[in-house]
C-alpha cells in the first residue's frame, strides 16, 4: 500500500495511492494524517477502503511531505563506508545522529530552495523509515516489527553552514532545503532484512547508487541505537544515510543550481523528484514584478 499526504482545497488529507488515483481516508475514517493512523492503531485496517474507489487524480491534489508533522527526525550522518572514506571520517563504534525539523522539507515536485546565504547546496540521496508504534530500547531483534514503512528522501545540505563548526543542525535545516516523499509503502510490502537499491541522479546523471546492505549501521542497529536514549513514537522518522558521491566531495565540486532537477529512487518504493530553486531569483522576480515591497536599511 502506497500512503500519500496531500492538500485540497486549503486541506490536509492522507489516502492512499493507485494507477487510478487517490482513495481520500481522510474523508472516508475522519483520520486527519498518517501519524493520527498510527497513533489511532488504525493502519492496518486502512487498505479496505481501497474497494471504494479513487477520489481524485494526482493533478488535482498538491502532495505535502509524507508525514508533515513528525515529534522527530533523526538522521545518520556517514553511514556508507564510500562516503565515510570521501568525507575523510574515521569508522565509529556507534551511529552519528543529527535532526532535521519538520519545517525543512518539502514535498515531492516541490522546490528544493538554494538559501540566499549559500552558494553550496548539495544532494543527498537516502531512505527514511517510519515508526509504527511507541517503543524504548528496542532490540535489533524486533526492530522490524516497529516500522510502518518506507520512503524515498533527499536530505539536501548547505554545506556552507553545515562546515562552520562540528555541529551540522544549522546546514541541515534551512527551511525547504530537504525532500520526503512522495508516498509511503507499507512495510508489508517487504521482508525484514531485504536489500534495497538507491540511486541520486541530478539532471538525469547517476550521481550516487548503493544499496542497504552497504550501511555502516543496519536500520536495525539504528532503531536499536536512537530508541536507547529517546522513546520512538508513531510517526518518528529515522533517515538511514547517503552514500558516497555527494557534491562537495567531487573533483571539481558539483552543486545544485536554479534549474536542477533532483531525483532519489528507491527499489520497491519509488522516484522522488525535486526542481531546485534560487531563494535570490524568486525574490529578484517578485521585487521586479512588484509583488513584494522592497525595503533598504
Amino acid at each position: 500500500m502506497k500512503l500519500v499526504t496531500f492538500e485540497v482545497n486549503n486541506e490536509e488529507k492522507f489516502g492512499i495511492y493507485t494507477e487510478e488515483g487517490i482513495v481520500d481516508l481522510t474523508a472516508k475514517t475522519g483520520i486527519k494524517d498518517i501519524k493520527s493512523a498510527l497513533e489511532q492503531n488504525m493502519f492496518d485496517s486502512l487498505s479496505a477502503y481501497v474497494s471504494d474507489g479513487v477520489d481524485y487524480q494526482m493533478n488535482e491534489v498538491k502532495l505535502l511531505p509524507v508525514i508533515t508533522n513528525p515529534s522527530k527526525i533523526f538522521c545518520a550522518g556517514v553511514n556508507y563506508d564510500e562516503h565515510r572514506l570521501e568525507t575523510k571520517r574515521d569508522h565509529t563504534p556507534h551511529p552519528t545522529i543529527f535532526f532535521r525539523v519538520p519545517r525543512s522539507q518539502v514535498a515531492h515536485n516541490a522546490p528544493m530552495i538554494i538559501p540566499q546565504e549559500s552558494e553550496r547546496f548539495d544532494f543527498e540521496g537516502e531512505i527514511a523509515i517510519v515508526i509504527n508504534k511507541e517503543g524504548r530500547r528496542i532490540s535489533q531483534e524486533d526492530a522490524y516489527d516497529y516500522i510502518a514503512g518506507y520512503s524515498c528522501y533527499n536530505d539536501g545540505s548547505v554545506r556552507d553552514y553545515q562546515l562552520h563548526t562540528s555541529q551540522w543542525g544549522p546546514g541541515k535545516n534551512f527551511e525547504h532545503t530537504g525532500a520526503f516523499g512522495p508516498w509511503l509503502v507499507t512495510a508489508d510490502e517487504f521482508k525484514p532484512g531485504e536489500v534495497l537499491t538507491l540511486e541520486t541522479r541530478l539532471n538525469g546523471e547517476v550521481m550516487q547508487k548503493a544499496d542497504t546492505s552497504l550501511l555502516l549501521f543496519s536500520i536495525p542497529e539504528l532503531i536499536e541505537y536512537v530508541s536507547s536514549f529517546i522513546t520512538l513514537e508513531p510517526g518518528d522518522v529515522i533517515v538511514t544515510g547517503t552514500p558516497g558521491g555527494v557534491g562537495a566531495k567531487r573533483n571539481p565540486p558539483v552543486f545544485m543550481k536554479d534549474g536542477d532537477i533532483v531525483e532519489v529512487e528507491v527499489s520497491k518504493v519509488g522516484i522522488l523528484t525535486n526542481p531546485i530553486k534560487s531563494e535570490k531569483l524568486i525574490q529578484a522576480e517578485r521585487e521586479a514584478s512588484g509583488t513584494v515591497e522592497v525595503t533598504h536599511s
